[in-house]
C-alpha cells in the first residue's frame, strides 16, 4: 500500500526532529542530517514508504538522544562519515585516490544496508558505486601452477 503525502512529510519532520535531538543540534551534523534526509525522501517513491522500519528507525533515534551509548556513536559516526564523503566529492582527487575512497564508501553502504537489514530500521545510504579496476599488464609473467 502506498502511502499518502501527508503521511510522507509526517515522517521526513519526525525523523528529522528526532535526529537533531540525537545530534544535540551540532552544527556540521545537523546540516548534514537534513541533507541526506532530502535526498533520501526525494530520490525514494512512495513505494519504498514503510511505516514500520520509520518507527524502528525513529526509536533507535530517540535511543541516540536519551543516553550516550552505542545508539548515539552509531548517529554520530555515520553523519561523520556522511559529512566527510561529501566533503570529498567537492575536491578534486587524483584517480587512484579516488577509486580507493569509492571503494571505502561503497563498502560503508554495504555496512549500512546490512545494519537497516538487521536492526529493521530505513537509514540513508551514500548509493555510492565503486570504480572499476583495471587490469594492468606490465610485462608480469604469468604464474603457472602445473607442473
Amino acid at each position: 500500500m502506498t502511502a499518502t503525502a501527508k503521511e510522507i512529510v509526517q515522517s521526513y519532520r519526525r525523523l528529522y526532529r528526532h535526529g537533531l535531538q540525537a545530534v544535540q543540534y551540532s552544527s556540521p551534523a545537523r546540516h548534514t542530517l537534513k541533507d541526506r534526509l532530502e535526498q533520501a525522501y526525494r530520490n525514494g517513491s512512495a513505494e519504498d514508504f514503510n511505516a514500520q522500519k520509520i518507527e524502528t528507525t525513529i526509536e533507535f533515534l530517540s535511543n541516540a538522544a536519551k543516553e550516550r551509548g552505542i545508539a548515539n556513536r552509531i548517529v554520530k559516526n555515520l553523519l561523520r562519515v556522511w559529512w566527510w564523503e561529501k566533503i570529498q566529492r567537492s575536491q578534486y582527487q587524483k584517480p587512484k585516490v579516488s577509486r580507493i575512497r569509492r571503494q571505502a564508501f561503497h563498502h560503508f553502504d554495504m555496512t549500512v544496508t546490512a545494519f537497516n537489514k538487521s536492526m529493521g530500521t530505513c537509514l540513508p545510504t551514500l548509493q555510492v558505486e565503486p570504480m572499476k579496476m583495471k587490469a594492468h599488464n606490465r610485462g608480469a609473467k604469468s604464474l603457472s601452477l602445473g607442473g
